[in-house]
């Protein structure tokens, strides 16, 4: 199951961000600072929704400079 993590950021902070969201979870693929309405963008491949919860909510919430965050689910691959 692949999820785009779409991330607002503390100002100046997302390049911080996207690198320890990168050490810390195993199941990235692929994260980037972005210019536009989010501050970063994280594709996480996990094997089902329970993971990409705890991901989310025990790992990527918890960074104090993260402000919010919108995940969308891919539907098939």
């Amino acid at each position: 199951m692949r999820a785009y993590i779409l991330i607002q950021t503390k100002p100046g902070t997302s390049e911080e961000v996207v690198k320890r969201i990168k050490s810390k979870v195993k199941e990235v693929t692929q994260a980037d600072s972005v210019y536009g309405r989010y501050d970063a963008i994280v594709v996480i491949e996990a094997p089902n929704l329970e993971s990409i919860n705890e991901i989310l909510y025990r790992v990527i919430e918890k960074d104090p400079n993260i402000i919010h965050t919108e995940t969308s689910l891919v539907l098939s691959s």
